[in-house]
């Protein structure tokens, strides 16, 4: 009986350890639920890498800044209107600020929108990038030749890239006086006075012109903005240039602020006399196609065939010494430098702030020119801003032959960089 007893108790003790031991099934290991099988796949698919990153350009129109709007037209040729998208800011800008404002942020609903730049950055832009960074940090905001002061524009880009109206300054006026000039006579209004970028310009343009021994006049004409519109404001360049050429004679270099003014004024200096060392942005198409009265249409985006036409028609009437531009459209090389930039940044393949980049960038869409530039110098403190670059080409005189002036090798005085 006590054998019988003890058997029990060992099978019942048998029993109780085999049913501690088993593993509940319903319940899987944590890491099984991790990372279940049927879920990963559908992560793989969907990975970001597949869809392409957006880039938005916006331009002035072609009736305002056509060189801006053609390299706009160039970079999205180059990479497709699936991947580049365009905007048009309007032409009075000035007067539908909010108009222009929301047709930047307006870039931003775009879920796949990676960068977005402006050229040139009419007054609202940076307004339209502090918008855009409040819902889009992510967004590469950058701005091209702004119309607004540097360090204002520079406090809500990422990147601020303008002409050098420093360096330019200075170069415009002893380019001027090599071509043999005693005058230097600038053309503006008063908003563009109003911009920092002009005011240190006409500033820096009077000290080297004492430096030269060079007379210094400003002449004022109308605001295509205004209510005069374009067709006033050239009117009254057409009128004025015989009279500004009888009184300041034909050693004098003339010089306007506003693309509207260029054709005008080209038109009438191969006229009446002069010379023209260079538009306020640059380009063998600025001005140069509508005075000559040719057409480029075949030479379309290719510069050294542009450049050619240009310089060939300037010869022909007389101009040969006396006229100049940049080989490659400033405004061009603006538009689809600074996007292929953004690309090269968002690809992992340049730095934002790194002027060799942004040349590098620019020089995609300018095989062969000479670039040079610094870092903007804040005139009131001394200080460089990080982010704000001056870039300027060399300067082309046409004639034949037609001759560089080897201005991005010429070091600019330093007291240059702080005149106001």
């Amino acid at each position: 009986m006590k054998k019988l007893i003890a058997l029990l108790l060992v099978l019942a003790m048998a029993f109780a350890l085999a049913a501690c031991g088993k593993k509940p099934e319903p319940t899987p290991a944590p890491a099984e639920t991790a990372a279940p099988a049927e879920t990963a796949a559908p992560a793989e698919t969907a990975a970001p890498a597949e869809s392409k990153p957006h880039i938005g350009i916006i331009t002035g129109s072609v009736s305002q800044s056509e060189d801006d709007r053609r390299g706009a037209e160039a970079f999205q040729a180059k990479y497709g209107e699936d991947m580049v998208k365009l905007a048009i800011y309007p032409d009075n800008f000035t007067e539908e600020l909010e108009t222009t404002i929301q047709t930047i942020v307006n870039m931003s609903d775009d879920p796949d929108m990676k960068a977005i730049i402006v050229n040139q950055a009419v007054p609202g832009t940076t307004e339209a990038f502090r918008q855009i960074k409040e819902k889009r940090p992510d967004i590469i905001c950058i701005a091209g030749e702004s119309h607004e002061d540097l360090p204002e524009i520079g406090s809500a880009a990422d990147l601020v890239v303008n002409n050098d109206f420093v360096a330019r300054g200075y170069l415009m006026i002893r380019t001027a006086h090599e071509l043999g000039c005693d005058t230097f006579v600038h053309i503006s209004f008063p908003r563009h006075m109003s911009y920092e970028t002009m005011s240190r310009r006409v500033a820096i343009m009077k000290a080297a012109c004492e430096e030269f021994g060079m007379k210094f006049v400003l002449e004022t004409a109308p605001d295509p903005t205004t209510d005069v519109g374009v067709a006033g404001a050239q009117a009254y360049i057409l009128e004025h240039v015989p009279q500004w050429v009888e009184q300041y004679g034909e050693h004098a270099a003339y010089f306007c602020t506003n693309d509207a003014h260029t054709e005008p004024l080209l038109k009438q200096l191969l006229a009446y006399g002069g010379c023209f060392v260079e538009a306020d942005l640059p380009s063998p198409t600025m001005g140069y196609p509508g005075a000559l009265g040719i057409d480029l249409t075949a030479e379309a985006g290719d510069y050294a065939k542009i450049l050619a036409k240009v310089e060939k028609a300037i010869v022909e009437k007389g101009g040969e010494g006396r006229f100049g531009t940049w080989a490659y459209s400033y405004g061009y090389t603006v538009s689809a430098g600074l996007a292929q930039h953004a690309l090269n940044v968002i690809n992992g393949e340049s730095e934002l702030l790194n002027i060799d980049d942004i040349s590098k960038a620019y020089g995609v869409f300018s095989p062969g020119a000479e670039w040079n530039g610094s870092n903007y110098t804040n005139a009131e403190t001394g200080v460089k801003a990080e982010n704000t670059f001056l870039i300027y080409q060399d300067t082309y005189i046409m004639g034949n032959p037609g001759h560089y002036m080897g201005s991005t090798s010429i070091e600019v005085p330093e007291k240059y960089f702080t005149v106001k």
